[in-house]
């Protein structure tokens, strides 16, 4: 066991440095890509600063607290679609057949769609939500210790894990619709934009949904109380780790959708 998994992370790896290597091929385009991801998220950042120049808190969230939100989400969005975007390209697999080729390989499918796209210039759109994050750091006063660093940490793996689900979800769908099912950006671009700020001024019904369902304020809203020290309970700080169940159905359906797999190409 603990070899085939010592092969999948090399393999994971050798995907990785083959994407790395053909983005640099063309150094022009990339870097710029990569700004263009940066200044798009920039626009965000300056939508919640002209609207905190009217309002100076929503539901008892400051302008940096609202930053130091938003920029947890978006890195985690970041993360998740830097190293799960071949999820996202798997509707052409499956239309054209070529998924065909996947299952014949050795290898685990995850692992094979996974590596075949890295969407390295999301490294802009980290940047700003690393900026974000330190302003919101600076500004929000908060006392940082190791238990609210290992928040932060749980926060990221947690998100991930959540967005790396619904990208996984988007892809078992297409082995029954063979195209990719618009709507589905509602849970992960849309949560990329609402995600900006604490999930609990959308409602009561919202939290509750983003709680059980789909655990994005398990990965948001919970840890940030906590952070912010509005909630000292410190559970909380475990609470992100919760959110990778998600996997697990996620999981289930791409198996599902894999056993009554027919080829579609032509």
């Amino acid at each position: 066991m603990l070899l085939k998994l010592k092969d999948a992370v090399r393999l994971y790896g050798h995907y990785l440095s083959i994407n790395i290597r053909s983005a640099m091929q063309y150094k022009t385009s990339f870097f710029l890509t990569a700004l263009g991801q940066f200044l798009v998220s920039f626009n965000v950042f300056l939508g919640i600063y002209f609207m905190f120049r009217r309002f100076s808190a929503v539901e008892g969230f400051t302008y940096s607290e609202v930053l130091l939100c938003f920029s947890v989400v978006l890195l985690e969005f970041s993360m998740a679609e830097m190293f799960a975007r071949g999820f996202d390209l798997f509707p052409e697999m499956v239309r054209t057949g070529s998924f065909d080729q996947v299952l014949v390989r050795p290898r685990n499918e995850i692992l094979q769609v996974l590596g075949s796209k890295f969407e390295i210039t999301r490294i802009g759109r980290m940047l700003q939500a690393v900026v974000m994050f330190w302003y919101g750091v600076s500004h929000s006063g908060v006392d940082w210790n190791f238990p609210k660093i290992a928040t932060v940490i749980f926060m990221l793996i947690g998100g991930c894990a959540v967005f790396s689900g619904l990208f996984l979800i988007y892809a078992a769908l297409c082995f029954f619709t063979l195209e990719g099912l618009e709507f589905m950006n509602v849970l992960t671009d849309g949560a990329r934009e609402y995600g900006r700020y604490p999930v609990s001024i959308y409602g009561k019904k919202m939290l509750l949904v983003t709680t059980f369902l789909i655990p994005y304020a398990l990965v948001q809203y919970y840890p940030l109380l906590y952070l912010l020290e509005k909630d000292s309970r410190p559970f909380l700080i475990f609470v992100p780790l919760l959110a990778v169940w998600f996997l697990l159905p996620s999981y289930a359906l791409w198996r599902f959708g894999v056993r009554h797999y027919q080829s579609s190409g032509s």
